[in-house]
């Protein structure tokens, strides 16, 4: 038998992961750029049901072996925190990738698509697919 506090929470938990698909969806909707790649990514993913943001972490963060030895992952250059300032290879500073520092970061949809497809090249080996760009982008955007 489950208390009435086991229950609660357990009516917390579902109301709050509900409120985070809600949101996700929500700025999907009303943004252009997450909009297209939630397009794109209900046509190439099944069951595709919105952007995770523990997904673009885990993107973030990962070490890749298929793309250039030199940029085996996002945070060579970006650094591990998505609210510093990263650094190139040449020494050029690069702004946060953070929502929350550089609130600009994702709004020139060819800014977006050129740096998405160098990047992605560079560590991925290959351009990224619409659910990781969507995911990716949801991460920045809660930090």
């Amino acid at each position: 038998m489950h208390s009435p506090f086991t229950n609660f929470a357990a009516a917390l938990v579902l109301a709050l992961s509900a409120t985070a698909f809600a949101i996700n969806v929500e700025a999907a909707a009303s943004d252009p750029i997450l909009a297209g790649f939630a397009e794109s990514a209900k046509a190439s993913t099944p069951g595709f049901t919105g952007f995770s943001a523990e997904r673009g972490k885990r993107l973030f963060l990962s070490k890749q072996t298929s793309g250039k030895p030199e940029t085996p992952s996002c945070t060579t250059c970006h650094g591990n925190s998505p609210q510093s300032r990263g650094q190139t290879r040449a020494d050029k500073p690069i702004e946060p990738m953070a929502l929350s520092h550089t609130p600009n970061r994702y709004s020139d949809p060819k800014k977006v698509a050129k740096w998405f497809r160098r990047n992605c090249k560079s560590v991925l080996g290959r351009e990224c697919t619409a659910l990781e760009k969507g995911d990716f982008i949801t991460f920045m955007a809660t930090q």
